[in-house]
């Protein structure tokens, strides 16, 4: 019989992506991992926010309120920008985070698309 960890269980329920309904804005990519012995899981989130000033402010606030529970870890694993138009049903993903380095946007667009798969998703490594 299998049994799912906690830790596990927690992750399938993440959003792959969460991030403003429109604008440029900054985003990170985030690697969630089980903190449960024997539990090697592990789950890739886009977050993307206008609010944020810096990268390492999204980063700050998703990683407590994940960690919080003492189930998971999180590592940053990279930034960029994000632009939204949802008129266009369009996310283009680019640049880099200063203080985290680029993130893999090939991983990113995937996220997104399972997260708005009538969209069109196009990301490159230009601009900051």
């Amino acid at each position: 019989m299998c049994t799912q960890t906690k830790a596990a269980a927690l992750m399938a329920n993440l959003p792959p992506a969460d991030i403003d309904p429109s604008g440029v804005f900054k985003y990170v990519l985030i690697r969630v991992h089980s903190r449960e012995e024997g539990d090697d899981s592990e789950v890739d989130v886009v977050r993307g926010y206008g609010w944020a000033e810096y990268h390492a402010d999204i980063y700050d606030k998703v990683s407590e309120e994940l960690e919080k529970s003492g189930d998971l870890d999180c590592e940053c694993i990279g930034g960029g920008r994000i632009k939204h138009d949802p008129q266009a049903k369009k996310i283009h993903v680019y640049g880099y985070s200063m203080g985290f380095g680029r993130a893999n946007h090939a991983v990113s667009t995937e996220k997104l698309k399972a997260r708005y798969p009538d969209y069109e998703v196009t990301w490159d490594n230009e601009g900051y």
